[in-house]
């Protein structure tokens, strides 16, 4: 079993991302469901959970991604994923949930496609592309 690693990026303005890595199953969502009510709490519902380092997703991690995405939602926020392995793009294609997340091949894309998320990361860095090679998201 691997334990789950998670890095909060910013917040800037309202906006974070969350770089998850490891496995997030049954022993591990917890801390992210806690990591997304924390944000939440704090003014940041404006999330990009990037996935892209997560190694195993199992029906507990999808139930807290999706709690996640409702409790932003309650609060005029959003949740968007970056999914790069095929692995976990597929659980999201079989359980339909690829209609519920918006889905993105890097946070640079996932920003773009946000038009608040870009407004806030503009204002704070110049350009997307400037603040993601800041933070390392690049």
């Amino acid at each position: 079993m691997q334990d789950i690693v998670i890095e909060v990026v910013g917040p800037v303005g309202d906006c974070a991302v969350l770089k998850v890595a490891g496995e997030v199953d049954v022993f591990t969502a917890p801390k992210l469901r806690e990591q997304i009510i924390d944000l939440a709490a704090k003014g940041t519902v404006h999330v990009i959970a990037d996935l892209s380092a997560v190694q195993f997703l199992d029906s507990t991690g999808l139930g807290v991604l999706v709690g996640g995405l409702k409790r932003l939602r309650t609060q005029d926020g959003t949740l968007s994923l970056v999914m790069t392995t095929d692995r976990i793009s597929r659980i999201f294609k079989i359980t339909g949930l690829t209609a519920v997340f918006a889905s993105h091949s890097s946070v640079q894309d996932a920003i773009t496609a946000d038009p608040h998320w870009k407004q806030v990361v503009e204002g704070a860095a110049g350009s997307v592309a400037e603040w993601c090679g800041s933070n390392s998201l690049a």
